[in-house]
């Protein structure tokens, strides 16, 4: 058995909450958030959009069935840390491969386990998201305030975590699987051969929506890569679409030169406002092709368009928010994370209008602008993971695409 080791949170107003560690030993200056999902703790862990985050999760077993090679979000993991209740090093799960723990040290990824988790998660629903320190039991507090109030957080994670150069996915009628390239983030290289994971993952949208002559032409997509989740670029493999994925500040002749029946923007991490190149470049590509923003993609389309963000007190993180379709009044149960949201009185003075609602705390969820054939969502109809009620939005891009 592992020795165990005490480690600390120390947060900016100087609360700290006491554990041990698992994964790396590394200390580290973290965005304190959390996540109510109760399973899924692998794709939050790869999920592009929690780069530099601490992630506090609120279900209070963690690590239980390991880490398969096929629910990987990413290839190499940017979240900033994992804090849980309890930590499981002995998975059971014939598909696992690795404990989360090994993973993490891996990826000098800083986990504790034996926080008072429930505590933790009111402190940042009371205060908000804030500045947070993982390091040695040992340290004083009043060194590790003087840390928190030197350190800077980083304005340039989509940068950091978006593809390096161009790279290709087939449909999979014409590829074993939805990869078959090689694409770089940051100095490693990423290969994108995610073969044979349509068969092990369940949250697909079936391309039997698009029948007759609508399905015989293959459709080109251009994604802009701000930190793109894997599964957005499986689900549109699964719908029969060839997806081109360019880096986040992709310029928007070089877009048009690819020829592309539709424009995804991908969800991130980060405030939209850091990413002024793909506001830019998605606002001179308006009206031009059809648009489908997810997450952060969302927010970058609102912005294109005129409308303005603002952060939320503690964000949305999880796989269980209820959001209204404005349209049908149908209630989907959504997967979410994200810190910023649409101001809506912005939206009267653009093109835009509301689309769905989130049911907890009336945010925007979805916006769209019919005569451009643009529209964009909060959340991730991709899942992975989370419920599988929105994956018609890929569909209605689909169609959107083929006029």
């Amino acid at each position: 058995m592992k020795e165990k080791i005490r480690r600390k949170i120390i947060l900016e107003d100087g609360r700290e909450f006491y554990g041990y560690a698992f994964g790396s030993l590394q200390d580290r200056v973290c965005e304190i958030v959390f996540n109510t999902s109760m399973a899924g703790y692998q794709e939050i862990l790869s999920d592009l959009s929690y780069t530099d985050q601490a992630v506090v999760m609120t279900y209070p077993l963690i690590g239980n069935y390991g880490m398969a090679a096929e629910d990987y979000e990413s290839e190499i993991p940017s979240i900033g840390a994992m804090i849980v209740r309890e930590y499981n090093d002995e998975p059971s799960n014939f598909r696992s491969r690795q404990t989360l723990g090994e993973v993490m040290e891996k990826n000098g990824i800083p986990g504790i386990t034996g926080v008072d988790t429930r505590a933790l998660t009111r402190s940042i629903r009371d205060y908000g998201t804030r500045k947070a320190l993982l390091a040695d039991a040992s340290m004083s507090t009043a060194r590790g305030l003087e840390i928190l109030q030197k350190t800077v957080l980083a304005s340039d994670a989509v940068s950091r975590v978006s593809c390096r150069q161009r790279w290709e996915s087939p449909p999979l009628s014409a590829a074993r699987g939805p990869g078959g390239g090689t694409m770089e983030t940051g100095n490693s290289p990423l290969t994108a051969d995610l073969s044979g994971v349509a068969a092990s993952r369940s949250a697909a949208p079936s391309a039997d929506a698009i029948t007759g002559s609508q399905a015989k032409k293959v459709l080109h997509v251009a994604a802009i890569d701000c930190g793109m989740k894997r599964n957005i670029v499986r689900s549109l493999n699964r719908l029969g679409c060839h997806v081109t994925i360019v880096p986040w500040n992709t310029g928007p002749d070089e877009i048009r030169a690819l020829r592309p029946d539709g424009i995804l923007i991908s969800n991130g991490p980060g405030d939209p406002t850091d990413v002024p190149e793909t506001i830019s470049s998605v606002r001179s590509l308006l009206g031009s092709f059809p648009v489908f923003g997810i997450c952060l993609g969302h927010q970058i389309l609102s912005l294109a368009y005129g409308a303005r963000t603002y952060k939320l007190k503690f964000g949305h993180r999880g796989g269980n928010h209820p959001v209204k379709n404005l349209a049908t009044g149908k209630i989907e149960i959504t997967s979410q994370n994200h810190s910023y949201a649409i101001e809506e009185e912005s939206l009267p003075a653009t093109p835009l209008k509301t689309t769905h609602i989130n049911l907890l705390d009336q945010t925007i969820e979805g916006v769209e602008c019919t005569a451009d054939g643009a529209f964009g969502v909060q959340y991730h109809p991709e899942s992975a993971p989370g419920p599988q009620d929105s994956t018609y939005l890929f569909v209605k891009f689909l169609k959107n695409m083929r006029g």
